[in-house]
């Protein structure tokens, strides 16, 4: 117990307490996915989410300050981002025969999700900012809050947006898409990735490995045609 005690008071004292705080609400959102018998709306991200934001709430500490010792997590991000490559190079010669097919359905789905976002966000006259900082939403976060500073966006709100619509993407993607009786999983995966990136891309590769694999063929071409069309596309519209 005294060692117990030990480490919990290095951990208090040092940064790694808001790291150790992070990995203990997900493996508690992974507990209540599983207790909610892995449904499509149980989706452990927004549960991790809404425990570390209790929890920074009652204990009264800022967000700045947990990001401190959290950052390692952030700086992950892109790593784990790569390794999504791993299932699409396994599904490489499946994925090569459609590949024509997922690019254009890829560039149209961003385009269709960066339009809604910016027509949302003009209809409630939101302030400029605002709207640039909706419209690269369904990006993944790194490329989102690049691309929203360079069109005037603001890259915080953009990061939060993001988070929701990956989540939001995720948990009900799946059942939109039954409901459109969309079976083919390359589809469902192409579907999943352009419109709730890496968070829908993990989703997939719970389900399936060719819609894994497709998903985060979805997420990558959708990032770099959002990179390199929206400012063109801004600065047309609204420059």
């Amino acid at each position: 117990m005294s060692e117990l005690g030990e480490i919990w008071v290095y951990l208090a004292r040092e940064p790694l307490a808001a790291l150790t705080a992070t990995l203990l609400a997900w493996l508690g959102a992974l507990r209540l996915q599983r207790a909610c018998g892995r449904h499509a709306l149980a989706n452990p991200v927004l549960f991790a989410v809404a425990l570390l934001a209790a929890g920074l709430l009652l204990t009264g500490i800022d967000y700045r300050s947990y990001f401190e010792g959290a950052q390692f997590v952030h700086f992950l991000l892109g790593p784990a981002t790569v390794a999504l490559a791993v299932p699409l190079y396994r599904q490489w010669a499946v994925v090569r025969r459609a590949a024509g097919v997922a690019a254009v359905s890829v560039i149209a789905g961003g385009v269709f999700a960066a339009g809604v976002g910016v027509a949302i966000a003009l209809a409630l006259r939101a302030a400029p900012e605002v709207v640039a900082s909706l419209a690269p939403r369904s990006v993944t976060t790194p490329v989102a809050m690049g691309i929203a500073e360079r069109i005037g966006g603001l890259p915080s709100l953009t990061a939060a947006l993001v988070i929701c619509s990956g989540i939001t993407g995720a948990a009900l993607g799946p059942l939109v898409l039954d409901w459109a009786r969309v079976r083919d999983m390359r589809a469902r995966g192409l579907a999943i990735g352009t419109a709730a990136h890496g968070i829908g891309t993990a989703r997939a590769l719970s389900v399936s490995a060719a819609a894994g694999a497709f998903s985060g063929l979805a997420m990558g071409l959708n990032a770099l045609a959002t990179a390199l069309l929206l400012p063109l596309l801004w600065r047309l519209a609204f420059g």
